[in-house]
């Protein structure tokens, strides 16, 4: 069986609702991918996630809040440049780590001092919080260093009947997870590549941004979703090939008797199977999860992506093409 899949109407709104409030899971659509959602205060619900996924306890979670919510009930403190960042970019693909309120579970928080909150703009996402009243926990809806879902029917493929409702809220348009920043110091620390660049972060605060690798040798940064070296990976090898090299790598294969399946922006001939990839950034961050997916399924034996400009722009996208290539290939 298959989760029911529901347009987000005011009635499926209403049964998700009872569903999270009954502890269950629901595939909630958000602009950046789908999540799997379940309500934050509820240690039994936070556990179903963590079961569904197979995702490791110690790796936090981020609680999403509606547009204006109180957010003491989560954070104990607001420091000023979370401020600005949240006037600039919520409701949008914003993560922020906080100092954690007293009472936030520790499931949510991996056992940290801090809490990621994110308040998404996807108006079904908004219209279901709004409803819940609530925090709710919801990491992408795959399983655990999977491929993340733009889609509806990629959740319900994923678990079938194990999440019993999934709201359609079409696909992705952003389609890769959020930019995650600590703000939980002085000193605010990218910690995840997202659509909100490190240039518009900086341009916000008034002063450049560091970064994870900048920071990892002065002190500890929190442990946050997306950052282990193998994480978003195709059960098919993936590799990653300069442009003027793919035609060279596929015969390679084909020598070896393996089909390739390639996604570039031209046609290298040769590929079982070939899809063409966006010239620009944020399309082609639209496009990679499904895209990954549609070729993981070909039963093809490599996937061979020309590998991004190494441009501010495509940040975020090699990012998680690199953490994809790493994790690959295995069943």
């Amino acid at each position: 069986m298959s989760a029911r899949i529901l347009p987000p109407t005011p009635e499926a709104i209403a049964q998700a609702v009872a569903l999270l409030q009954a502890g269950q899971l629901v595939g909630m659509p958000t602009e950046t991918v789908y999540g799997l959602a379940a309500d934050a205060s509820d240690a039994e619900a936070v556990a179903r996630i963590f079961a569904a996924k197979g995702r490791p306890n110690d790796h936090p979670v981020i609680v999403h809040v509606a547009a204006g919510a109180d957010l003491s009930r989560w954070a104990a403190s607001i420091p000023e440049a979370a401020r600005r960042l949240m006037d600039a970019f919520w409701p949008g693909p914003l993560t922020l780590i906080l100092p954690r309120a007293a009472g936030v579970l520790d499931a949510v928080t991996g056992g940290q001092d801090t809490v990621g909150l994110r308040c998404p703009s996807h108006s079904a996402a908004q219209a279901l919080l709004a409803a819940f009243g609530g925090g709710l926990a919801a990491p992408s809806a795959n399983r655990f260093g999977r491929v993340s879902p733009t889609t509806a029917a990629h959740v319900a493929d994923e678990f079938g009947d194990a999440v019993p409702l999934v709201l359609d809220g079409g696909p992705c348009e952003v389609g890769i997870e959020s930019t995650i920043v600590d703000v939980s110091t002085q000193i605010p620390i990218l910690l995840r590549p997202g659509h909100v660049s490190a240039l518009a972060l900086s341009e916000v605060l008034g002063s450049p941004v560091l970064t994870r690798a900048q920071m990892d040798a002065q002190r500890p940064v929190p442990r946050v979703s997306g950052s282990l070296s193998a994480h978003y990976a195709p059960r098919t090898p993936l590799r990653l090939v300069d442009a003027g090299r793919l035609a060279d790598e596929i015969a390679a294969e084909a020598a070896r008797g393996r089909s390739a399946g390639v996604w570039s922006r031209q046609d290298p001939g040769g590929a079982a199977c070939w899809l063409e990839a966006p010239a620009d950034p944020e399309r082609y961050a639209q496009a990679l999860y499904a895209t990954l997916r549609e070729l993981d399924g070909k039963g093809v034996d490599v996937l061979l992506f020309e590998q991004p400009p190494a441009a501010p722009a495509w940040t975020a996208v090699r990012d998680r093409l690199g953490r994809a290539a790493v994790g690959s290939g295995e069943a």
